[in-house]
């Protein structure tokens, strides 16, 4: 069995997607931008080698939608009030059936450069787990080859402390962690300021078409949100 590679993922709705991005984007904006995300994740997920491939989609009636973005793709519902619990059962079925190692990622970070989840596996050879930092102090990424359910359902999401409490309760639970090469995502407008003043740039070295081509040819910045 290879090692698996999962991203967490929602179909995109206008008004229930990217909502901190509104204004000055609006909802269809800020939901055909996540799409852009999602393109350009999942094409950066096609560049690690030697991986079984999961799209972890909600809502539940998702299927016939990520199936038309990567029909190559395993699909599989989120199961799970929190993120935390989402995250544990998606990571703990993955090594139930069989994967040695499991790497599950977002998809709000669509220009992650492959070679860090390349890394991610690596890393888990001699490490119990692997967080991919982002700089407002959670992770874009965090593999494992054992289920660790205190490290998810212990610690409360979509905070500045996600990292810090991640790593404490590791720490505390004598495991040996291996961090990542910090990366951001794409959350607020100063993040997609960001984005689209980094996009262009020699070092992205055409990273991310999709977001690329929204980014240039919609007027995202003078939306009458």
């Amino acid at each position: 069995m290879p090692d698996t590679l999962l991203v967490v993922a929602k179909q995109p709705i206008p008004g229930q997607t990217k909502t901190r991005l509104c204004p000055p984007l609006s909802p269809g904006q800020s939901a055909d931008l996540y799409e852009c995300f999602l393109r350009d994740t999942l094409d950066v997920m096609r560049k690690v080698p030697n991986v079984h491939r999961v799209v972890c989609y909600l809502p539940d009636d998702a299927r016939d939608y990520f199936y038309r973005l990567a029909p190559e793709m395993d699909l599989t519902r989120q199961h799970g009030e929190s993120l935390g619990e989402r995250l544990d059962h998606l990571l703990t079925e993955a090594l139930a059936g069989g994967s040695p190692r499991v790497v599950v990622m977002d998809s709000d970070s669509p220009t992650l450069p492959a070679e860090y989840i390349t890394q991610a596996f690596d890393q888990l050879t001699d490490s119990d787990v692997v967080l991919g930092p982002t700089q407002d102090g959670g992770y874009y990424l965090i593999g494992m080859k054992r289920p660790q359910p205190l490290l998810l359902r212990q610690v409360q999401m979509s905070t500045s402390h996600v990292l810090a409490d991640t790593l404490a309760l590791a720490q505390a639970s004598n495991l040996v962690v291996s961090l990542l090469p910090a990366w951001y995502d794409i959350d607020t407008i100063d993040d997609l300021l960001r984005l689209d003043s980094e996009i262009n740039g020699s070092s992205m070295n055409g990273s991310a078409p999709a977001t690329r081509r929204w980014l240039a040819h919609t007027d995202w910045r003078n939306s009458k949100a």
